[in-house]
């Protein structure tokens, strides 16, 4: 009988209960049981895992990193994705090793080069790959001299902070005052120059921002599958252009991103993404993590998660290559369940540091979803 595999995702995007069916469905006779923690008892990972917990709040990095051991050894994870604090616990990667966990995700080092998107454009731009022009930003004189530059330029400016992910604080800057229009319909991400310049000179503290063009469509985002020997075994990249989105295996996306996988050791799933300027493809950001558009490789016949699952356990999947692109597509929401009833809160801050400071003391099991059967109702 061949032995289940179990996965642990930290918590993680609500898009990644996509990537949790694709490990389900894979091609193999192995069965694939899931754990998920979270901050939220409202996240849908939670109601779509075989079993699930509530993260303790207000753990420092390192705490935390305690805290996902216990969770390793306690729990018997083989493979686990680590989303939240990825840069501390893939520094750890022995020390999960030697509890029979295999980390999915790359080495520290190159974590590192991709927290801070100032170092990210100096480091991948060193080996031949095309960036933006960029300026980084901590005060209202850097900001109006970087907004100037890129205007003489011909640009539109927009920022966005130095360190982040998933476009939140993306803002593109206007030189139109404040006025009902940006007070109908939706939200704009248009901010007035002034408006900005008067909160940055206000602030308590310096902004970290990196300030650029407006690049332009269509965006191209390269998923990526790299062994431990820094050799890509996928690169499939997934297009945008408004609503229409589908797949591409043009060189032009899919050189550079292999040249970035490859040059820093992007071990294991990554996601990098283009976009236009001046007609030609710019690096616009790089995510050492599985992207939460993932699972749309399914549509050209490509499960990555279960390739990511099989070469972290050491069982080399091969090259994937899309059998098919197929047709253009769009991208619309379902409904999800959540649990019927929020999860216990874990234990308090206090009691979780104190469990971590004394190895030998192993904390009692937290209250968890219980496993599915067999026909995936829960027992």
């Amino acid at each position: 009988m061949v032995s289940r595999v179990r996965v642990w995702l930290n918590r993680t995007y609500a898009e990644n209960v996509f990537f949790m069916d694709q490990l389900r469905r894979n091609p193999s006779d192995r069965a694939v049981e899931i754990h998920a923690t979270h901050g939220d008892p409202d996240s849908p990972v939670l109601a779509a895992a075989d079993t699930a917990e509530l993260e303790p709040e207000g753990l420092s990095p390192a705490a935390y990193v305690e805290y996902a051991l216990i969770q390793c050894e306690r729990r018997g994870i083989d493979v686990f994705v680590p989303r939240l604090h990825q840069s501390a616990i893939v520094a750890h990667r022995a020390e999960f090793e030697a509890v029979g966990t295999a980390l999915l995700a790359p080495p520290p080092e190159a974590v590192a080069v991709f927290q801070d998107k100032v170092i990210a454009y100096e480091a991948v731009q060193a080996i031949g790959v095309p960036v933006p022009p960029w300026w980084r930003v901590r005060g209202a004189d850097e900001l109006v001299a970087a907004v100037e530059e890129l205007e003489g330029r011909g640009h539109l400016a927009c920022f966005k902070p130095a360190s982040g992910a998933g476009g939140v604080g993306f803002r593109m800057i206007t030189r139109a005052p404040f006025s009902l229009a940006q007070l109908s319909g939706f939200p704009s991400p248009y901010v007035p120059l002034g408006l900005v310049l008067d909160a940055v000179r206000q602030a308590e503290e310096p902004v970290d921002w990196l300030v650029m063009p407006r690049l332009e469509q269509p965006e191209v985002s390269v998923d990526c599958l790299t062994g431990p020997d820094n050799r890509v075994r996928m690169a499939v990249g997934r297009t945008k252009n408004g609503r229409r989105r589908g797949f591409t295996l043009d060189d032009q996306w899919l050189e550079p991103a292999r040249r970035i996988a490859e040059g820093f050791g992007l071990h294991h799933l990554s996601n990098i993404q283009f976009r236009m300027l001046g007609g030609r493809p710019v690096l616009m950001d790089v995510n050492t993590r599985p992207a939460g558009g993932l699972h749309q490789l399914s549509l050209c016949g490509v499960n990555a998660p279960w390739a990511a699952v099989r070469l972290a356990l050491g069982d080399d999947p091969g090259e994937l290559v899309p059998p098919f692109l197929g047709q253009d597509y769009s991208v619309v929401a379902g409904p999800r369940p959540l649990l019927p009833v929020p999860l216990p809160l874990p234990q308090r801050h206090a009691e979780v540091q104190a469990a971590v400071s004394a190895p030998a003391a192993v904390p009692a099991p937290a209250a968890s979803v219980e496993p599915r059967t067999a026909t995936g109702a829960r027992s």
